[in-house]
């Protein structure tokens, strides 16, 4: 048995964004803290201070979910300091936090939370711009599940600084294994290499069952996971969409939309191709990079360590759990790097 499978329960892992929700708190009335479902973002928001204090309200409650559909400002009367999670599931409740922000003159301060880009979402009609700032909570990477602090290494290259060669072999566990299992907080209390297998696929059920129902019509559950099984076998890729439409048999713009809800819900992210023309760049192709290494192998069909060793994409899939941890670093920088 793998040693990562070793901790029997759930503890609370102080995330490294952490630092960047309390100061922008400070500054803004509404600050937006989206991401992946299972990300630990209500965690977060239940564990660090100052939000551990403050009015929480999930719109996984029904009763909640109703008041917010009759009466929203009645959730922040008398209070200053509000909580606000799953969001996506009341977009109209945006104008509402606009209106009590503008009348409030600074008295108010909210955190929204959920598992939807609301800047992508097309039912969203209302802008907070000028009043929100918007950050994603990714996976937990390597340096949070051992509760070490923020690696300064992507601030200093990026400020023309090459860092010393650092010796992290000996640090450093197996990685097969844990790109394997992934790095939602949750599976780090699995106990069994089945049980991840288990949760995975509870993951995805939940994820095409509910999460998508609620943001877009799907005409068929089936073609929307076939096209994340083709883009799991090709993460770390150029992204071809006219390619992944003719293996789906979807029409392109089938293809287009799907892709295009896989990034509103966090699952994977394209970036950008990188020339000396910043027109270039946006012209270009650009590559597919799924948010978690673990879901990306699941779907791509290794459920072990020997055939992730045999894989033909294990390099691609090395690259995703790369760009993982770059992302969280590039989210700690001003401006975002």
């Amino acid at each position: 048995m793998n040693s990562f499978y070793s901790t029997t329960e759930l503890e609370y892992y102080p995330r490294w964004l952490t630092s960047q929700l309390q100061a922008a708190v400070s500054q803004h009335p509404v600050v937006v803290l989206t991401g992946a479902r299972q990300v630990g973002k209500s965690t977060l928001l239940r564990n660090a201070a100052p939000f551990a204090v403050w009015n929480y309200y999930t719109l996984d409650d029904y009763d909640v979910l109703h008041q917010v559909q009759r009466d929203p400002k009645a959730l922040w009367a008398g209070a200053s300091n509000i909580v606000l999670d799953e969001v996506q599931k009341a977009p109209q409740l945006l104008s509402a936090i606009k209106l009590a922000v503008d009348q409030a003159k600074g008295r108010l301060r909210f955190v929204l939370s959920g598992s939807a880009n609301l800047l992508l979402m097309q039912h969203v009609s209302e802008s907070l711009a000028g009043r929100a700032i918007y950050f994603a909570l990714q996976p937990m990477t390597f340096g949070e599940t051992q509760r070490k602090p923020a690696p300064t290494i992507l601030g200093e290259l990026l400020a023309g600084s090459l860092p010393a060669r650092r010796r992290l072999k000996s640090e450093l566990p197996d990685l097969l294994p844990l790109l394997l299992r992934g790095w939602m907080p949750v599976l780090l209390r699995l106990n069994a290499p089945q049980a991840v297998l288990q949760w995975w696929e509870g993951y995805i059920a939940t994820y095409l069952e509910r999460d998508l129902r609620q943001i877009s019509q799907i005409e068929s559950l089936a073609d929307f996971r076939r096209v994340m099984q083709l883009l799991a076998l090709r993460t770390g890729q150029l992204l071809n969409q006219s390619e992944v439409a003719r293996d789906a048999a979807l029409s392109q713009p089938t293809t287009h939309r799907y892709i295009n809800l896989l990034e509103t819900t966090y699952l994977v992210q394209r970036i950008p191709a990188f020339t000396a023309s910043r027109t270039t760049r946006l012209l270009k192709a650009p590559k597919i990079h799924w948010t978690d290494s673990g879901l990306a192998i699941y779907l791509a069909g290794y459920f072990d360590v020997e055939s992730l060793q045999r894989a033909r994409e294990l390099g691609n899939l090395y690259e995703t759990f790369v760009i993982q941890h770059l992302r969280v670093l590039a989210e700690l920088e001003t401006p975002r790097a």
